[in-house]
């Protein structure tokens, strides 16, 4: 903060186990990497190079270490971890990551049909090496999992050894805990707050209006994914009560308008 007000939340500094920021990076350049981390560094704390990217970008080795030397921790997509699988490619993923000095990994089963267990078991192998997060959520808008089913999949999950469970809703925010037309599916939502731990959660929210919704209903400490790199600030004001949607969110009663 460059100037302290009163009624602002505190943040916790990096690294930090909630009010966590996950960014997607589809393809940034590295210029445009230098340019978010001297932006927005400080207040990011994962980097997802997203579904396949690391594949056909450029200067992949340097971006990771450009954001690790900013104390952002970069990963690999899950798709590309379901791409590897797919193939039967698991030993070839795990090099892949090693070879890029990454040490954080995601598992997902959002593009491929896997049966949860077999997905537990990848979770339990790569824990031993790695910082597993794991996704749950289908990406196709068509298959309606229910919450029990969510519950059941993110508990296991963390038994297994994720730290993180990711809950799917795409770059696009119309699918898992939104519905189509991007507004929250609230019951779905509640049910999983009511069984799995709220700081183990990190709830995809690319589009404002969702970012504010998690805020108003969690506070600035909601660990928030899928973040546009150029929107990072943006969030910031959102979680601080420093934009218009969240301006009257922390401020005792004395000091808000007479409707």
């Amino acid at each position: 903060m460059n100037y302290k007000l009163p009624y602002i939340p505190e943040r916790d500094e990096k690294p930090r186990k909630k009010g966590l920021t996950m960014v997607m990076d589809k393809g940034l350049s590295m210029q445009e990497a230098e340019n978010l981390c001297d932006s927005s560094g400080h207040l990011i704390d994962f980097l997802k190079l997203g579904f396949g990217t690391s594949l056909v970008s450029k200067n992949v080795k340097e971006k990771i270490k450009l954001f690790q030397q900013n104390n952002i921790r970069p990963y690999f997509g899950g798709t590309l971890f379901e791409a590897f699988v797919v193939r039967n490619m698991y030993d070839d993923f795990r090099k892949y990551v090693s070879t890029h000095n990454v040490d954080l990994v995601e598992v997902s089963d959002g593009s491929m049909h896997m049966e949860h267990d077999v997905k537990c078991e990848y979770i339990r192998k790569l824990s031993q090496e790695f910082t597993v997060i794991s996704e749950v959520g289908t990406k196709d808008a068509g298959i309606i999992i229910a919450p029990n089913k969510w519950i059941k999949m993110m508990k296991n999950e963390l038994a297994a050894g994720s730290v993180n469970v990711i809950a799917e809703a795409r770059e696009s925010g119309n699918v898992g805990i939104f519905k189509s037309n991007g507004n929250a599916h609230v019951v779905l939502i509640n049910k999983i707050l009511e069984n799995v731990p709220e700081n183990s959660i990190l709830w995809e929210a690319p589009n404002k209006a969702q970012q504010v919704w998690f805020v108003k209903l969690l506070g600035a400490d909601v660990n928030l994914g899928n973040i546009a790199p150029n929107e990072v600030i943006s969030l910031e004001t959102i979680r601080l009560g420093l934009r218009g949607d969240t301006f009257l969110h922390y401020l005792p009663d004395e000091l808000k308008e007479e409707d």
